[in-house]
């Protein structure tokens, strides 16, 4: 197997970064594309660009164009495309019609290729379960656009997943759309509430309200949950357009689970397990942020000579390397920072101002950091593990380097 990855290092650290190999590079670098399409006999494509801000449908289509000429040129055998469910003959959202352009570059790359096209994924990390899980908790009345009456089927990322390892194994002539979706036919509101079933809470009051434009909405979502504008106003514009599976080709393609498909009260159960237990592997509270340079920082900018400061800070203590380092892991979301909390409070909301994501965003895990990882404003550049200087935990400290995003 091998994994296309900007950043090596951060994908290496995942637990199945020695499974792979990894080739470091973006998927709009032709070279690095077509290295890691060498002998390869199906590609997975999951990528879109929505954080990415103004623009991102052409950072879709520039991506998606370069390995459909790189698939073509190795002889890849097949495409599998993880798209969006979407209405026809309708005017459809930046995000929809990104989701639409991908998907017909892929069937037109000359390699034969499989588009599933998905609507709400419900799982732990997942940006649209982020904004159910957070507008329910937070807000016992919700005042809401006339259009989030409309209708959506949402679909477990465990269905997802079976479909996915389901479309390397169709027939070599396949090349074609075919839409995924749950047992479930509900509208925004529904979905609220039953997140609030499942989560212990009182049912939500939601308004419909005629004068809430795409724009205001996704500032609203911005403000009280930690899904940043930039993700949060493509997915709340696709709520214009109604998502529901146009028919079940995909079952003459790829059967069902054999449990069959999982409920949306389960699917919410399942993903609020995975939250309780910490066990959250991927997240889009991990993903660039809009305008962040991706280099190491800290640095200074170009014009100030990129000079580095280092602020190295030493302080006896009687704990335990195993205890202390627990400890400095667990810093930021929700455990929170250690000392000045209304200082911190105030430098995350000066982010916030400034087109930052604050304090709310937060972090994937409460007791894990890996290289790459976001807690809250800041971005994890290195992980020195204790011991790994001198192969002896007790012998030496750990080091948790971070930069500002």
């Amino acid at each position: 197997m091998r994994v296309l990855a900007r950043d090596a290092a951060r994908a290496a650290s995942f637990p199945w970064g020695d499974d792979c190999e990894i080739v470091e590079g973006s998927a709009d670098d032709a070279a690095a594309v077509a290295a890691a399409m060498d002998d390869v006999d199906v590609v997975y494509y999951l990528i879109h660009s929505m954080s990415a801000g103004k623009g991102f449908e052409e950072s879709d289509e520039r991506a998606a164009t370069t390995v459909a000429e790189a698939a073509s040129a190795a002889g890849v055998r097949r495409i599998v495309y993880l798209g969006g469910l979407h209405p026809d003959d309708v005017a459809l959202s930046p995000h929809l019609r990104s989701r639409v352009r991908v998907g017909e570059i892929f069937l037109h790359s000359g390699v034969p290729a499989l588009v599933l096209q998905a609507g709400v994924v419900i799982g732990s990390g997942s940006a649209s379960f982020e904004m159910i899980r957070h507008l329910t908790d937070v807000l016992p009345y919700m005042p809401a656009p006339k259009w989030v009456r409309n209708r959506i089927q949402p679909i477990a990322v465990r269905d997802v997943l079976h479909y996915l390892l389901g479309a390397a194994r169709v027939d070599a002539d396949v090349n074609r759309a075919v839409d995924i979706g749950g047992p479930d036919v509900l509208r925004y509101g529904q979905m609220m509430n039953g997140y609030a079933v499942e989560a212990g809470l009182p049912q939500r009051a939601i308004a419909a309200l005629p004068v809430l434009t795409p724009g205001l909405a996704s500032h609203w979502v911005n403000l009280v949950t930690p899904v940043p504008r930039s993700i949060a106003r493509p997915l709340v514009a696709s709520l214009q357009n109604e998502c529901i599976m146009k028919d079940h080709a995909v079952d003459e393609l790829i059967p069902r689970p054999e449990s069959g498909l999982t409920p949306y009260r389960r699917a919410v159960d399942l993903a609020l397990g995975r939250v309780d237990a910490d066990a959250v592997e991927t997240s889009w509270q991990d993903s660039e942020v809009s305008g962040a340079p991706s280099d190491p920082l800290p640095s200074d900018p170009d014009w100030a000579g990129r000079t580095v400061f280092t602020d190295a800070r030493t302080l006896a203590t009687s704990a335990s390397v195993d205890r202390l380092w627990p400890v400095i892991l667990g810093i930021g979301g929700t455990n929170g920072w250690y000392s000045s909390r209304f200082l911190w409070a105030v430098r995350g909301l000066m982010d916030r101002v400034m087109g930052g994501v604050g304090l709310r965003r937060g972090r994937r895990s409460r007791t894990v950091a890996r290289v790459g990882d976001a807690i809250d404003f800041w971005r994890v550049e290195t992980v020195e593990e204790p011991g790994a200087a001198t192969g002896s935990s007790a012998a030496s400290g750990g080091c948790c380097a971070c930069a500002p995003r």
